[in-house]
């Protein structure tokens, strides 16, 4: 019997990726993982810098290397980069890559996650490239259409199922 996965025609996409992450080996893992798995990749400096966009999901991610702040990050204009992102992209992710929890870490997220608190921006701490890349592509599949379509019919049938089987609709037909 196949599975799933070998029926259904591998997922591809378009991605615009940041000029900024053409260079550096832990941005060219991530563009190399992506081509591998067969992704268009255009890169553009007329995005955000550390941007992977999906344009037919409407999702875009931010990558964000505590690493690569300075001592006091507050000054470094992060805060103001997410929310230009933020206002740019309505569906937006940031990708906070930390490969270890130090207390650096978990200071930026935390600070992130009070700045941020009750906005559209999700944040998806990822500790390497394959977490980053996998995550990125899961989000952009599910939203994608026909897959978000598709999820949806399901999320219909398994709410149907449910009500049909519930002892508290068997109860209420009963009565009536």
């Amino acid at each position: 019997m196949a599975s799933h996965a070998e029926t259904s025609p591998q997922w591809k996409t378009t991605i615009i990726v940041s000029s900024s992450l053409q260079v550096g080996v832990q941005n060219h893992d991530t563009n190399r993982m992506l081509s591998a798995q067969q992704h268009r990749i255009r890169f553009s400096d007329s995005v955000e810098s550390g941007a992977f966009i999906f344009p037919l999901s409407g999702t875009a991610f931010l990558l964000v290397d505590p690493q690569d702040l300075l001592e006091h990050f507050e000054e470094s204009g992060l805060i103001e980069r997410i929310k230009t992102f933020v206002q740019v992209h309505r569906n937006s992710f940031l990708l906070l890559y930390a490969p270890f929890n130090g207390k650096k870490e978990l200071e930026v997220l935390s600070v992130i996650q009070h700045r941020f608190f009750g906005s559209s921006l999700r944040i998806l701490p990822v500790r390497n490239n394959a977490e980053l890349v996998k995550g990125m592509l899961t989000i952009a599949k599910a939203t994608s259409k026909p897959h978000v379509d598709r999820i949806r019919d399901r999320m219909s049938l398994a709410r149907a199922h449910v009500i049909e089987s519930s002892p508290v609709w068997e109860m209420l037909r009963d009565i009536l």
